[in-house]
């Protein structure tokens, strides 16, 4: 592989890893507590600075129930996830984006991506909320009953096999794959009768294909745009990868024992859950839906 090909792909997987891998930001360092609207406001404002007039495509995260906006950079829609590769599965605390039943802001967070974003708004029995053994464990604390995760289930038109970091979606011999990423967001309860995680994350090639074959069909009709990839690394500065996001606008409820049992092994190396990229609020970062 020549010099400038490799810096290519090095570039590209830079910037399809979550900042947390990374930087090690949510598994190796601590940060101060929330952070006042205004350290929000000034993230926003530098993303607005740092892509005026650069030619990035629509953004993600953001409001699926606000359909609005001005980005015009447009591409095609991938195919649908059952002709494609599944490549990554990786989770969030607290839901990136925002709409269906997910609406309710947890809070500007620490302003590195943890405590933000939205949880589920429905309503849990004492139940379903009694305190579990704590899954998943970070520097950032873990997940217990009642907090929300959203799921990315990543895919790729490259010829792969699914794997660690979403460096697992790119390919040598496709330098540009078509992205899709399947969502879902869950509520974790202590209820051994819930979904198990195990189950929701089980990937087996189907018809040639790696597929993850039991992401729920019954959470609503999905919302499809076109956005990018997310993290807490693109608070200020846009991503430069195109993605077709498929989001249900339910929300589903999962048994928190089974979330922790996958943390502790799994093909993705994923043990803890990411931070999240501030909601994208900025018409000229957003596609029109």
């Amino acid at each position: 592989m020549n010099k400038s090909k490799s810096i290519l792909i090095a570039s590209a997987v830079a910037a399809l890893i979550p900042f947390s891998v990374i930087a090690g930001g949510d598994k190796h360092e601590s940060h101060a507590g929330p952070v006042a609207d205004e350290v929000i406001a000034a993230q926003r404002a530098a993303l607005a600075k740092n892509t005026a007039d650069a030619g990035f495509g629509p953004q993600s995260p953001r409001d699926i129930n606000a359909h609005a906006g001005n980005n015009q950079r447009s591409f095609n829609p991938a195919p649908a996830h059952t002709e494609m590769n599944l490549c990554n599965i990786h989770f969030h605390k607290n839901a990136e984006h925002s709409g269906g039943e997910f609406t309710s802001y947890a809070g500007n967070g620490d302003g590195h991506g943890f405590q933000s974003g939205f949880k589920y708004s429905g309503t849990l029995s004492n139940d379903e909320l009694k305190p579990a053994d704590e899954a998943c464990p970070s520097k950032h604390g873990g997940l217990n009953s009642g907090d929300t995760i959203e799921v990315h289930y990543v895919h790729s038109s490259a010829q792969i096999a699914p794997g660690p970091t979403l460096g697992a979606c790119l390919s040598d011999s496709i330098m540009n794959p078509q992205l899709r990423v399947e969502t879902q967001v869950y509520v974790l309860v202590n209820d051994s009768n819930a979904l198990d995680f195990g189950t929701l994350a089980t990937h087996a090639k189907v018809n040639g294909l790696h597929q993850a074959s039991n992401i729920p069909n019954n959470t609503g009709t999905p919302i499809l745009y076109a956005g990018s990839t997310t993290g807490p690394g693109h608070n200020e500065k846009g991503s430069p990868l195109q993605v077709t996001w498929s989001i249900r606008p339910d929300v589903a409820k999962v048994n928190v024992a089974s979330v922790g049992d996958w943390c502790k092994g799994n093909t993705f190396d994923e043990d803890h859950a990411h931070g999240v990229r501030n909601l994208v609020t900025n018409p000229d970062l957003l596609s029109e839906m």
